[in-house]
């Protein structure tokens, strides 16, 4: 009994992440699950606020660093 249980346990031990792998790298899944979610969590309008905001803090990052720049000069 002992070397078929080991045998058993090794196949499902290979079996569960090589079936992981298949499942995850099938475009139709990644399309319809984790494309769809995204777009649900984040949809284009809070992106574009977001690309806005981070714009925004770039720009006042360099105005400060240029104010530090004339002030240091």
């Amino acid at each position: 009994m002992g070397v078929k249980l080991e045998i058993f346990r090794m196949v499902i031990y290979l079996t569960f992440p090589v079936a992981m792998f298949w499942v995850s790298n099938q475009a139709e899944w990644f399309e319809d699950h984790v494309i769809q979610r995204k777009r649900e969590l984040w949809p284009p309008e809070k992106l574009q606020e977001i690309e806005e905001f981070k714009e925004r803090i770039r720009k006042r990052r360099e105005e400060k660093l240029l104010r530090d720049a004339q002030q240091n000069s």
